[in-house]
């Protein structure tokens, strides 16, 4: 079965405006998906991006007005400024990585989970009671929050290492099998079309 490795981080919009995309496009395609979730502001050093605070202001009032519209377009709320932005992403980067190993809960409402806490629910990612909470609606053990830790970190710094040389620069990114690559929640389509042999 084909797969994506799908390379992301809680801290970003683009990843919660993702919604369940991805999942719906695997479940039609047939595909696997291999979350990998990155720190994004060390992918930004590594790879010479800007983290969005220390953006030209011309490129943060558009940010503002893009968001805005990408959220109206899929139906879902979004804050802003979420009082808790950034947050540490490594705990809800940690229990994404626990929850994958362990098995038996829904990894895209994990994910979605987060970002929804994060962009429209103005919790603190970082909490290991938000944490626990979001492990438990994605129908995971929410002790998964307490195990793994090292396993945990180690697999987010080799998920950091393995972004870099697959060519990911930002987040969210989509890998395919054979190394087409797409870069934010609005390249879903053309992931589709691609994995359909269309593109």
């Amino acid at each position: 079965m084909a797969h994506i490795d799908y390379y992301f981080t809680t801290l970003s919009p683009y990843t919660y405006l993702a919604g369940n995309l991805l999942e719906k496009i695997a479940a039609r395609q047939g595909t696997t998906i291999h979350y990998k979730p990155v720190d994004v502001l060390a992918l930004f050093a590594r790879t010479g991006g800007i983290p969005p605070r220390e953006r030209h202001p011309n490129r943060i009032a558009y940010r503002s007005q893009d968001l805005a519209r990408r959220a109206k377009r899929a139906g879902l709320p979004i804050n802003l400024q979420p009082a808790f932005w950034p947050a540490n992403a490594a705990p809800s980067a940690y229990a994404i990585i626990a929850a994958q190993n362990a098995g038996g809960g829904d990894l895209g409402a994990l994910v979605h989970g987060f970002c929804r806490a994060c962009w429209a629910e103005e919790k603190n990612i970082a909490e290991d009671d938000v944490v626990r909470e979001c492990l438990s609606n994605a129908g995971f053990d929410p002790s998964l929050a307490d195990s793994g830790l090292l396993e945990g970190a180690e697999t987010y710094a080799r998920n950091l290492e393995e972004a870099v040389n697959a060519g990911v620069f930002g987040a969210p990114f989509y890998i395919t099998e054979d190394d087409a690559r797409f870069w934010g929640q609005d390249r879903l389509e053309d992931l589709e079309a691609h994995l359909k042999g269309e593109l």
